[in-house]
């Protein structure tokens, strides 16, 4: 399609094009793709490695998945949009966005403590806060020096922009074209938490991931939902490194 991006509108409900078939194949497509590809540098490194992986492990393995959505968020919207990833998945900031350092600030440590107390009454064992934050305290005790700038462009820079193109970007915006607003927040929200594959943290991630797509359902844009999943991951960094 012709036109630069200042010319066309701002973001809307999407292109019909990008329906919610195809946006579902594109986010199997790639994360399963990724998931494969990101394997690789830990299958040939010879040598052996923690669970987590070296650092040039991870990095390596992360990129490759990452690139992976990527390709998919650009092509969905070269082959089904307009061409412009901006305009079809409302890649703009405006000031109002920086409400959502204050949300991911709070969904991090309210909401979702608030949310296990019931969760670990009901399952106490199941819901343990040591079998919740394993995760995250496992990779914050297995990173050192400069380890830490690479945890940090990972999962504060990194993921939040990556993630928020194909769930938000992609499947809740698909999703919304299809159905009305809340089902479709339900619908991306449970995508987003089973990816991350550890059913103890799915009530957690899927409240984040509720919280992320009505914020991007409210603005029309990414700038909310990335600023709140930004703040959302450093403020888990900083509460699991106490």
């Amino acid at each position: 399609m012709s036109g630069s991006v200042d010319s066309l509108p701002e973001h809307g409900r999407g292109p019909a094009g990008i329906t919610v078939g195809v946006a579902l194949a594109a986010w199997a497509a790639s994360w399963i793709g990724g998931q494969m590809l990101g394997l690789v540098p830990a299958a040939f490194s010879g040598m052996p490695t923690h669970p987590l992986g070296l650092p040039w492990q991870q990095a390596v393995g992360v990129a490759i998945a990452w690139s992976a959505l990527i390709v998919a968020v650009v092509v969905v919207s070269r082959r089904f949009g307009t061409g412009h990833p901006a305009v079809d998945y409302g890649w703009r900031v405006r000031p109002l966005d920086l409400l959502g350092i204050p949300i991911g600030v709070a969904t991090q440590v309210l909401a979702i403590p608030l949310l296990y107390v019931p969760l670990r009454h009901l399952w106490p064992a199941t819901f343990a806060r040591e079998e919740v934050e394993r995760n995250a305290r496992d990779l914050i005790d297995h990173t050192h020096g400069a380890g830490w700038v690479l945890l940090v462009a990972i999962l504060v820079a990194g993921a939040p922009l990556v993630e928020e193109a194909m769930y938000r970007g992609v499947l809740h915006g698909a999703f919304e074209r299809r159905v009305a607003t809340a089902p479709a927040v339900v619908a991306s929200a449970a995508l987003f938490a089973a990816i991350h594959l550890r059913p103890v943290e799915f009530p957690g991630l899927f409240v984040v991931g509720a919280v992320l797509a009505v914020c991007y359902s409210l603005t029309r844009r990414l700038g909310m939902s990335v600023l709140a999943h930004m703040a959302f991951n450093a403020t888990a960094l900083v509460v699991a490194h106490r």
